[in-house]
């Protein structure tokens, strides 16, 4: 429980930053889990719609320490960050109209784009390979690019068409989408043994019961079912908390490929289908995402927060107290499933260890996952450039920051918090004092 807590509070950089500290802690340093058995969790992790380095912490967690064990990991790797942007977003909403507040915000949002370009490039070059070897995988990113862009299509539908694309290549042309996606390893070299080593026997709990299958999916339902129902009869079915919680329950089912594959439908919905908030805060709330510990996910307590604020759920009275509890509503529905997936599908991944033949179509999720966000940045880039709609001018500050910024990530190897806090912040709040922005 100690080490859980620990990593919800210093567990900064994204996903990759997560797995990483994991990894090194876990793996290396603990020697609780070994390389093989940490990466298989992983991969079966990256299969999952839902945010991966939560999924893997609840996994580990439950390896073990039985279902409890999954639960605590799970909910204290976030716990922390929602604690915090509740926080952050009251001070957001309160007080972001100071010059002081609205400098350093306007400094922030360049910096957003640069971390969104940034996750782009990184993701596409792990992800997709060399585009002379494998240029299916390009071609069908640009595609789904293509559609989310230009057709708007939305997301959910966007990585079914690509799921099917990936099962229809896998029989017809097995070897076009590669070896698919994940994360490579390499175990090598002898080494103190493990608590759960590579040749460890399957715990017993972790071993697969139809019964225990059954007990999971009835809680699980149970628990969906209890608060969307208290939901539905204190506020209606078109009350804000209640589409709060429907729709993070659509989106926490249908988004796959991590955080900034969730982002890319989460601001389709919340600023243009349910216009809870605008674009600019919704780059704001990923700015505070980014610079608060655990899952980037975690932005969903702020749209949640920001929401329920805007619709005085419980009175104007009484803003922040329905604001905390949209927050609260938004980031229940967003975790429960991953909590249920992991419960539910790990002693079946833990039965067929070496044996998870979903390469095709994971392939085909992951190249899609760079088409949606090569969407999102180019969105975002817009929003940046004209923050007064299409018909404004060109704020070429803003761009100037946006390029100073992607030069901190690139050449200077700056990481986020750096970016955002020192420098993004700093150098917007500076401006915005001296009237040039």
């Amino acid at each position: 429980m100690r080490f859980w807590l620990q990593l919800g509070f210093i567990s900064f950089g994204g996903p990759a930053g997560h797995i990483a500290i994991m990894h090194r802690e876990l793996v290396e340093r603990r020697r609780w889990i070994s390389e093989k058995r940490f990466l298989h969790a992983l991969n079966f992790c990256m299969l999952l719609p839902g945010p991966e380095a939560q999924q893997l912490a609840t996994y580990l967690g439950w390896l073990m320490h039985r279902t409890w064990g999954g639960v605590v990991a799970g909910t204290l790797f976030v716990l922390p960050s929602q604690v915090l942007l509740i926080g952050l977003s009251w001070i957001y909403i309160a007080f972001g109209q100071q010059p002081i507040v609205a400098g350093i915000f306007y400094g922030i949002k360049p910096a957003v784009v640069a971390i969104v370009l940034h996750a782009l490039h990184r993701i596409a070059s792990k992800s997709l390979g060399n585009p002379f070897i494998a240029p299916v995988t390009w071609v069908l990113a640009a595609m789904i690019f293509i559609a989310a862009w230009l057709f708007r299509l939305p997301f959910p539908l966007v990585v079914l068409m690509a799921m099917l694309i990936g099962v229809v290549l896998s029989r017809v042309a097995p070897g076009a989408l590669g070896k698919g996606g994940g994360h490579a390893g390499k175990a090598g070299g002898a080494h103190e043994a493990a608590l759960i080593d590579d040749d460890s026997p399957t715990p017993p709990h972790a071993k697969f019961k139809l019964s225990r299958l059954a007990w999971v999916l009835l809680a699980g339902a149970l628990l969906w079912l209890l608060p969307m129902a208290l939901l539905f009869f204190n506020f209606g079915w078109q009350g804000t908390l209640t589409q709060i919680g429907w729709f993070f329950t659509k989106a926490a089912l249908l988004t796959f490929g991590g955080a900034y594959a969730v982002l890319p439908y989460v601001n389709q919905a919340a600023v243009e289908h349910y216009q809870w908030l605008t674009t600019a805060q919704m780059m704001d709330g990923l700015a505070l995402g980014e610079t608060t510990p655990g899952p980037l996910i975690i932005v969903v307590a702020f749209v949640g927060f920001v929401a329920s604020w805007g619709k005085a759920v419980f009175g104007p009275e009484a803003l922040f107290l329905g604001a905390a509890l949209g927050a609260c509503v938004g980031t229940w529905f967003t975790f429960l499933p991953s909590f249920i997936f992991i419960l539910a599908g790990g002693p079946y991944v833990e039965s067929t260890r070496g044996n998870l033949k979903l390469t095709a179509p994971l392939a085909a999720v992951t190249a899609a996952v760079v088409g949606v966000i090569a969407n999102l940045a180019l969105f975002f880039i817009a929003a940046v450039a004209r923050p007064s709609g299409a018909a404004g001018l060109v704020d070429w500050v803003a761009l100037g920051m946006v390029l100073v910024a992607a030069l901190a990530f690139w050449a200077l190897k700056w990481g986020v918090i750096r970016v955002i806090v020192a420098a993004a912040a700093a150098a917007g709040l500076v401006l915005r004092l001296l009237g040039w922005a």
